[in-house]
């Protein structure tokens, strides 16, 4: 009888906050989701400005001759010495 009574009078105290959290966690995993797909679109959208920028190097390279290619990698080689790499 008493136990009756008193989870009678507790459980609407119990499940307001077995709601909040479920509602917390919720949101959490939604906003952690939401982030992963943001830094991976991110990380796509660099990958590809990568290749971008690599194929249009290959291109440029693809386009000189011999001499040329030399020269710009005697050019390159003189920069980074330079920068200390």
């Amino acid at each position: 009888m008493i136990w009756q009574s008193l989870w009678s009078r507790i459980w609407p105290y119990i499940a307001t906050v077995a709601a909040a959290f479920a509602a917390f966690f919720a949101i959490r995993q939604s906003g952690k989701a939401a982030g992963k797909a943001e830094i991976t679109h991110k990380q796509t959208a660099e990958a590809l400005e990568a290749i971008r920028r690599s194929n249009a190097n290959r291109e440029e390279v693809a386009r000189m001759d011999d001499d040329a290619q030399l020269a710009e990698f005697d050019r390159l080689w003189a920069a980074r010495r330079k920068e200390g790499r």
